[in-house]
């Protein structure tokens, strides 16, 4: 391309393209480069979260909902179903269309905000200085096909996001052995589905075709389910998934060999919580491998330029998201924090106020957690394990969902909400939920620890009766003992 440009961004995910769009109202001139291709071999904007991640697990984890609702919760309404089935090949054409309009929207966005959008792959190149010495333009080599061009900038974002881990004796083929990526594409449920991982997307997946009708066993390296949460969260979640959802849940398996037949998948493994040292068996229709995510900075270039990276491939970043060379930032899934879509946006939102002189932030202590199961769990700051390993004086407060008028209208009564306050100041620590919509809730929570409240502030705040906010207002009044409604 012959005109430089003021910013290039690498990756149009939700870190990428949200940088992208809010460099352009900020007056720079931008680019924004990415390599994505749909199914259909055409560019597809939005990164994994759009295309293969956020939005169609979504779309599919509510088809799936009302598909449970519909056999085994609306006869408690009086609504009585004949003949109920499920056509899944009609639910992925709906999670399809969803994403086709939301990355078609994208690339709309960019157009609007006159942001230049080039396809292919982006290369860093080794830039050249000026006259004074100073760095001048960078160059990154974008690759489609057999079409090779160059773009110029003063400054670079790299948000080129993550890919699924890899696991060397589980090689993922989206047909029998799946990533996130062929656990979103099946036509059917399978009898028998095998998931190695429990974390967010093992157990999102897992719930999905629970519902569907599949066998689900979940197996988990980590010694203890979902030890990022709250513990008593966790010990919560555990037992609802595993008595009401029906889900399997091993914990502490090593794996020793998986083997792969012509009608099913035998995954062989040790069980902490059997006998010890004895190996067991597990035979599936279908094996998902989801154990985490890692930095996609592989062919980026970044040994052409000096661009410091960590042993794990993170590209390693300041406070405010720069790197160790002049004008190129990088934000998201390929720096260091949570690897979640909403902390990228923010970070692009920061890097591109950055440049243009004003005083971008993020506060990675504030980044909401949401897990989107059913009932949902979703958290923001310290859990109490966290607190009591720092020595930290604190007060909990908590209320359940049960004595809740609006989760009993629902028919949705699991869960609770914990409110954690350091015990001399009262300023909140940590709120942990989990039980209907809470992916809603937390957004409170998070404005609370913004502005640095204390639970008392959330006590005396008026909450909408009946609503499910009230289980929070309960929760912050329990942190004083003083619950009015259990």
């Amino acid at each position: 391309m012959s005109q430089p440009f003021d910013v290039a961004v690498i990756g149009a995910g939700p870190g990428g393209y949200v940088a992208a769009i809010r460099c352009a109202q900020l007056g720079l001139k931008t680019v924004c480069i990415d390599d994505w291709k749909n199914p259909q071999g055409k560019p597809s904007l939005g990164g994994t979260c759009l295309n293969v991640g956020c939005i169609p697990s979504k779309a599919l984890l509510e088809s799936s909902e009302n598909y449970e609702r519909a056999a085994h919760k609306f006869s408690a309404h009086g609504i009585k179903i004949k003949g109920l089935s499920v056509d899944v090949p009609v639910m992925m054409s709906r999670k399809d269309k969803i994403v086709s309009n939301f990355t078609g929207g994208v690339a709309m966005l960019l157009k609007k905000n006159k942001v230049a959008s080039v396809h292919g792959h982006g290369t860093l190149l080794k830039g050249g200085e000026d006259d004074s010495g100073n760095h001048g333009l960078w160059q990154i080599e974008v690759k489609n096909g057999d079409k090779t061009e160059t773009v110029e900038a003063k400054h670079i974002i790299i948000a080129t996001g993550s890919t699924p881990r890899t696991l060397t004796f589980a090689p993922v083929d989206n047909e029998r052995i799946l990533d996130n990526t062929g656990a979103l594409a099946m036509t059917e449920a399978p009898q028998r589905l095998g998931v190695i991982g429990g974390g967010v997307i093992g157990l999102e997946m897992g719930s999905l075709w629970r519902r569907l009708g599949s066998e689900v066993t979940i197996l988990e390296a980590l010694p203890g389910f979902l030890m990022a949460a709250d513990e008593q969260v966790a010990k919560e979640a555990r037992k609802i998934f595993t008595k009401e959802s029906g889900l399997v849940i091993k914990t502490g398996i090593k794996i020793s060999g998986i083997k792969t037949g012509k009608k099913s998948i035998t995954v062989e493994y040790v069980d902490a919580e059997g006998v010890q040292g004895s190996e067991q068996k597990l035979e599936v229709d279908k094996l998902i491998v989801a154990v985490g995510r890692v930095p996609n900075t592989a062919g980026l270039g970044a040994e052409n330029i000096g661009l410091n990276l960590d042993k794990r491939g993170y590209i390693e970043v300041d406070t405010n998201c720069r790197t160790n060379l002049p004008n190129i930032y990088a934000v998201g899934d390929v720096v260091r924090g949570p690897m979640l879509a909403h902390k990228a946006s923010e970070e692009g939102v920061a890097v591109a106020e950055t440049i243009a002189g004003q005083a971008g932030h993020v506060n990675l202590d504030t980044v909401p957690w949401v897990i989107y199961t059913s009932p949902e769990i979703a958290w923001v700051g310290k859990t109490e394990q966290e607190l009591k390993t720092a020595g930290v004086q604190y007060k909990a407060g908590q209320f359940p969902f049960m004595a809740n008028g609006r989760a009993r209208a629902l028919g949705e009564t699991g869960g609770f909400v914990k409110v954690l306050a350091d015990s001399n100041t009262d300023r909140i620590l940590g709120i942990h939920m989990i039980g209907p919509y809470v992916s809603e809730m937390i957004a409170e929570a998070v404005m609370a620890m913004e502005f640095t409240a204390s639970s008392e502030d959330i006590a005396r705040i008026v909450h909408a009766h009946p609503s499910l906010s009230e289980v929070l207002h309960e929760a912050a009044l329990g942190v004083e003992k003083r619950t009015i409604h259990i």
